[in-house]
Formats: C-alpha cells, sequence, structure tokens
C-alpha cells in the first residue's frame, strides 16, 4: 500500500475505535451500530464526529463494521447486529426490507434514501503516462485494469454498468455493449473483493488504470498516493442507499437524518462525496483535481433509472444475476463466465 495513505487508514481505525467498541461509558450513553461498505469507512469518521457535537449525538458512540456491499448486507441478513445500515447499492437495502429487517417506507423521505452520491471515474498513475482520456482507451491492447468484482462489490457494479453504458447509452446495441465489456475485463489483471480493497491494490503498484469511484480517488490524492483521476465525458451517477433496522435506538433515527442534513452532507463532501441535497457549502476539497470547484458535471450523466437500465429492481438480475430461482444467469455475470474473469472470487 501507499505509505501515506495506508499511515492514514490505520489511523483512521484507530480513531474509530477510541469513538466507539461497543461499551457503554455510563448508563446515558447509546451506542449506534453502523454496518456499511468499504469506501465509507474514512469518511465517516468526520462525520461521527460532528454529530457528537449536537444534541442529539452528544451521549452516543459508534460501532462499525465495514466491507464488500452485498457481503455486509448478507452478514445483516444473517443476524449481524446493525442499527444503520449504509451500502453501495439499493438492493442491499431491500434485501433487509424483504427479510422484515428494514420497514418498507425506508425510501419516502426527501433523499429518496439516498445519503451518499459519486461518479465513476478512472484512477490513473502521476501524470497520466498512458494520456487515459475516457472508456475507449481501457480497451486497448496493454492497458492493465484493475476494478473490484461485480459478485461482491457495490462499487464493482457501477463501474461496469457505466462501461455498459457508455455503449448502450451513446446508441450501441446490447451485443456491441456486450462486447466492449469484454474486452475492458479481458484488460482487467485483478477484481478484488472491495473497491477499498481495489484502491490499496492500485496505490500498491499493480495495474494502470483503476475504476472507482471519484471520492476513493479524492481521498488517494489527498492522502498522497501517486495517483490523478479523469473523470469521463460520459459516466454513471453512484447513489449510495442507507436507513434504520426497526429495532434502532431513536438516536441511530437521529444519525441518519443527520446524514442528509446540510452539515452531515458537508462532511462527507469534504471526503470526495458529492451532496445529495442541494445548498451545501463543500468548502474546499483536498485531492480534488480542482480544489475549490471539486464536483464538476460530466458533459452525460447517466442514472440507473435511466431506460438502458431501468432501475435497480430490473438492473439487478438482468445484469448480475446467478442463475438460480430458474432466473437466466445476469449478462455480467455471464461475461465474467466466459472470461474467467473474477468467478472463483465470488
Amino acid at each position: 500500500m501507499n505509505i501515506k495513505l495506508g499511515a492514514l487508514l490505520v489511523a483512521g481505525a484507530l480513531a474509530l475505535t477510541a469513538c466507539g467498541s461497543g461499551s457503554s461509558s455510563s448508563s446515558d450513553t447509546t451506542t449506534i451500530n453502523v454496518n456499511g461498505f468499504s469506501i465509507l469507512e474514512q469518511a465517516n469518521q468526520a462525520v461521527f464526529k460532528d454529530f457528537q457535537k449536537t444534541d442529539a449525538g452528544k451521549d452516543v458512540e459508534f460501532k462499525t463494521s465495514y466491507g464488500a456491499s452485498g457481503d455486509q448486507s448478507r452478514g445483516v441478513e444473517s443476524g449481524n447486529k446493525a442499527d444503520v445500515v449504509h451500502y453501495s447499492l439499493e438492493t442491499d437495502v431491500t434485501r433487509l426490507v424483504k427479510d422484515g429487517i428494514v420497514a418498507e417506507d425506508w425510501n419516502t423521505g426527501p433523499t429518496k434514501g439516498v445519503l451518499t452520491s459519486s461518479v465513476v471515474v478512472l484512477t490513473v498513475r502521476k501524470g497520466n503516462p498512458l494520456n487515459i482520456t475516457g472508456w475507449d482507451d481501457l480497451i486497448k491492447p496493454g492497458v492493465k485494469i484493475i476494478t473490484p468484482n461485480p459478485g461482491s462489490s457495490g462499487s464493482a457494479r457501477w463501474n461496469i454498468l457505466a462501461a455498459w453504458a457508455h455503449i448502450a447509452g451513446n446508441g450501441g446495441t446490447d451485443a456491441q455493449a456486450k462486447a466492449f465489456v469484454t474486452k475492458l475485463l479481458d484488460n482487467t489483471i485483478a477484481l478484488p473483493g472491495s473497491g477499498r480493497e481495489a484502491t490499496t491494490a492500485f496505490t500498491s503498484g499493480s495495474g494502470d488504470v483503476l475504476i472507482s469511484y471519484e471520492n476513493e480517488a479524492i481521498l488517494a490524492k489527498a492522502s498522497g498516493a501517486d495517483v490523478d483521476y479523469v473523470i469521463p465525458s460520459d459516466t454513471l451517477k453512484i447513489e449510495n442507499t442507507g436507513a434504520v433496522t426497526k429495532t434502532a435506538p431513536q438516536a441511530a433515527k437521529d444519525f441518519l437524518a443527520f446524514q442528509t442534513s446540510a452539515e452531515g452532507q458537508k462532511a462527507y463532501a469534504q471526503s470526495g462525496f458529492r451532496p445529495v441535497i442541494d445548498g451545501v457549502d463543500v468548502g474546499e476539497v483536498k485531492g480534488a483535481n480542482d480544489p475549490s470547484d471539486p464536483f464538476p458535471t460530466p458533459e452525460k450523466l447517466f442514472t440507473i433509472a435511466d431506460p438502458i437500465f431501468g432501475g435497480w429492481s430490473v438492473a439487478a438480475d438482468k445484469f448480475f444475476g446467478d442463475g438460480t430461482e430458474g432466473k437466466p444467469l445476469g449478462i455480467i455475470t455471464a461475461i465474467q463466465q466466459a472470461t474467467g474473469k473474477g468467478v472463483d472470487d465470488q
């Protein structure tokens, strides 16, 4: 791992341990169990501290669990403790709705359950030696790509669908989009289990290009990693969703509301996430290409609700289905099996 990035992440883990180990320091202290996808770990430190400065958060401690989004959701489904869940994909929350762990109206608020947002970017070596400018450069011979595994990582699914949209959203056929994604996976040398693991592999020296969340690229740069990042002219908007569980204490509900407040969104923005509400004064963002204008609008920004995807309720099975319950194999899953990329890691 890049030494500076590694030091930052270790320091963050120590800070979180000190912030809340799950044991109450007094009978008046409430512990909130936060279960989230891996990329949140660093950003949440500042959000936790800011919440603890409020009246609602002054007697609150946090206990955290982070990992690949799908794995985290399945863990809560199997009985892992959680008061607040915050995942890369909507489907990782709706899994818990089906099990009765999260209420059916979890996404009826002002942000429709979206807590953080980003866009898919291409992280490159410092100075961009291969002159990567967009998606078409990724399928050139010899380009070595790293992206997490769609079988476990929500980040990976956004990444792959952004590549799909580059073709299908610009007038291409499904067959052409399949061919493009196949070439991209052919150039992929590693599919780590989570978005954070993929960043670690890249900052440690593997690969030429990392497909990632914009906020991960910003964090890597801010931490001193020798990387730059490119926002493609067309990319996909990432919307990370979350909710409280039915058994969550009032403090967890207060924290969920804080996450989508102007103060909470500013804290997330300082870690590279794009605000999910209007009117947030994000200030300068260290590590952004332009710290004073950290979140430029891409020329074309696709969303998961676009007709080429149909929302996660359609896209999850269409692209990533595992072929069980009589359903056909998902398009991306089938490509992974055909290329042999990442299948053994799922």
